[in-house]
């Protein structure tokens, strides 16, 4: 008989990390820079990741996508892909599109997603209580399950494992059928015998496995070369806000794109686009995965040069009012790299606020300040360097 795991059998040993030689580490892996903030041409700030672009089963550019992580929401298209068929006959677009969405949990957002359930059925959810994503003055609401970003996504498959007469005792867990169903659409994209070196649970209590970057850039050529066998990117097109809310990064670039690209982040930083485009008729997948976490700024800055480079423009909402952002070439593929010179990550409008827009030195001289004891008394330059009153 097998004794049941307990916590200290699973629980890290050692402060530095348990070594598993299949499994590089955060400090083993080379992160590549992405974004580079200067100030007067000065780098300051350099934020790394990785970028993986994909055309069918092939990675066509890869800018440290080798790097292992974990799919998170990113991965909620393909997941509802188990239930595509089942659900297509007894939801609407609204219904489908908040199934696959990681919102922000506005009142549109919550109604949306109960309508996919009967009230009777409400208390079979597992959605981790939380509060909306993103609210603006005062946080001043109780935690519930409908505010959390996923319960969409776990009515859908609740109403979604009724239909195939699947028991929704345990649906969140990997021995479910729903978990293995999932990983049947993975393989689609990955092939065959493709297996996750490692499966966590993820915020929202679904199982999240363990992928590299250029294999999630796979899986999102996929859905764009299989865009018309199910509802899935017709709704998330159709209806952008719901997938992620108002002024979030995927939902705008959904609504910039003119219906060529589906984008759905994930936590922790990751930003997936699946894309139509006429130089990649199997489908283009890119995935983005920011080192430090999720930073919305200058994942936006990789996704505009990203998307720049298509044809597709993307606004910049992000002045740097310090400091300029500036793209390492490395996003791109080569060929491509021209065409990224020609693509600002600022706007007219941005403030430009890191300098002086005249020559100091010249000035300096002029009212003979270049240094101690030339044009001023060195009493006099030390009062100015202090801040005196010898002026």
């Amino acid at each position: 008989m097998t004794m049941p795991t307990v916590g200290r059998d699973v629980y890290p040993v050692s402060p530095l990390g348990d070594s598993d030689a299949r499994i590089p580490t955060g400090r083993d892996v080379e992160w590549q820079p992405l974004v580079d903030y200067r100030r007067n041409g000065v780098s300051e700030t350099t934020i790394h990741g990785a970028v993986a672009w994909a055309s069918g089963d092939r990675i066509i550019h890869s800018f440290g996508g080798n790097v292992l992580c974990y799919g998170r929401s990113c991965m909620k298209p393909v997941m509802l892909k188990v239930f595509a068929k089942d659900l297509e006959p007894v939801t609407n677009s609204k219904q489908r599109a908040i199934a696959v969405a990681s919102h922000n949990g506005t009142a549109e957002h919550v109604a949306a997603a109960q309508s996919l359930l009967d009230p009777s059925e409400w208390g079979l959810m597992q959605t981790p209580l939380d509060v909306p994503l993103v609210q603006f003055g005062r946080q001043v609401r109780r935690p519930r399950r409908w505010y959390n970003n996923s319960s969409g996504q776990h009515a859908a498959i609740l109403k979604g494992c009724r239909l195939k007469n699947w028991s929704r005792v345990g649906y969140t867990l990997p021995r479910h059928p729903f978990f293995q169903a999932y990983m049947q659409q993975v393989r689609r994209f990955l092939g065959a015998e493709w297996q996750p070196l490692r499966v966590a649970r993820d915020g929202d209590g679904f199982p999240t496995v363990s992928m590299t970057v250029g294999e999630l850039a796979k899986v999102f050529a996929g859905l764009a070369a299989t865009r018309d066998e199910d509802w899935i990117w017709a709704s998330m097109i159709e209806h952008p806000d719901l997938v992620g809310g108002f002024n979030r990064l995927d939902s705008t670039v959904m609504k910039a794109c003119g219906g060529k690209v589906i984008a759905k982040e994930g936590a922790d930083g990751l930003l997936a686009l699946s894309i139509i485009h006429d130089d990649f008729p199997d489908g283009l997948g890119v995935m983005i995965k920011i080192a430090h976490g999720w930073n919305p700024q200058a994942t936006w800055y990789i996704a505009r040069a990203v998307l720049g480079v298509l044809g597709f423009e993307l606004r910049n909402p992000y002045p740097l009012y310090k400091q300029k952002a500036f793209i390492v070439p490395g996003v791109v593929p080569k060929d491509r790299v021209s065409t990224l010179d020609k693509i600002p990550t600022w706007d007219e409008w941005d403030p430009d606020r890191d300098r002086w827009y005249y020559d100091w030195q010249a000035q300096a001289e002029q009212f003979g300040m270049s240094g101690p004891g030339e044009g001023f008394g060195s009493s006099s330059w030390d009062a100015m360097k202090g801040g005196g009153n010898a002026l």
